[in-house]
């Protein structure tokens, strides 16, 4: 379908870092973020804090991860990326070590008719999750990025492209020890997005 073969990965070797983690899913009920959610109770983490701030997806998730998957562990937690006071009462709370970072508008007509709406959730949002990362000291946060940040043209690709560059800002930092790095993903089959 996708005219390109599967990627095959070692799950047991990339995982490793997860196991006896507590991990933060921002974006817990999205279609990305849901699917990080059941690697990472696959991959044996402690704890999983979901965060979304769309009620139903998150109930979904966290009732898939409880009756068909056997992971109780799961924490979900309504909130808005961006605000910094309700992820700092998150952090403080649950001391998440792995940080994935999800959360984002990704409608692309959407984000045009709404670009001020974009900004503040994608960019001000990574940047607040981001700070309040590195705060606590989580070890780890991965931004979930969009081919769309490469030569963005539409304001979706502008703002995803502002995240990397967020992301590349902390990692560059010698005063910080939050290891970050950002991944881009492209067309998502099934995707909400």
């Amino acid at each position: 379908i996708l005219g390109r073969e599967p990627i095959d990965v070692d799950f047991g070797t990339i995982s490793e870092y997860l196991r006896g983690e507590t991990v933060l899913v921002s974006g817990a009920g999205g279609s990305i973020g849901s699917e990080l959610c059941r690697q990472v109770a696959r991959a044996g983490a402690s704890r999983l804090i979901l965060v979304d701030q769309a009620e139903s997806p998150l109930y979904e998730i966290e009732r898939e991860l409880v009756d068909d998957r056997n992971f109780p562990a799961g924490v979900p937690v309504i909130a808005d990326v961006g605000s910094q006071e309700r992820l700092r009462q998150v952090f403080e709370r649950y001391k998440p070590t792995v940080v994935f970072h999800a959360a984002a508008y990704k409608h692309v007509p959407m984000m045009e008719a709404n670009p001020l709406e974009s900004v503040r959730n994608n960019v001000l949002g990574t940047k607040v999750v981001a700070e309040v990362a590195v705060e606590f000291g989580a070890r780890r946060f991965v931004l979930v990025s969009t081919d769309k940040a490469l030569n963005a043209q539409a304001v979706y690709g502008q703002s995803k492209a502002l995240c990397e560059w967020i992301v590349e800002a902390y990692g560059a930092r010698d005063d910080v020890s939050t290891r970050f790095v950002a991944v881009r993903f492209g067309n998502v089959l099934d995707s909400a997005g």
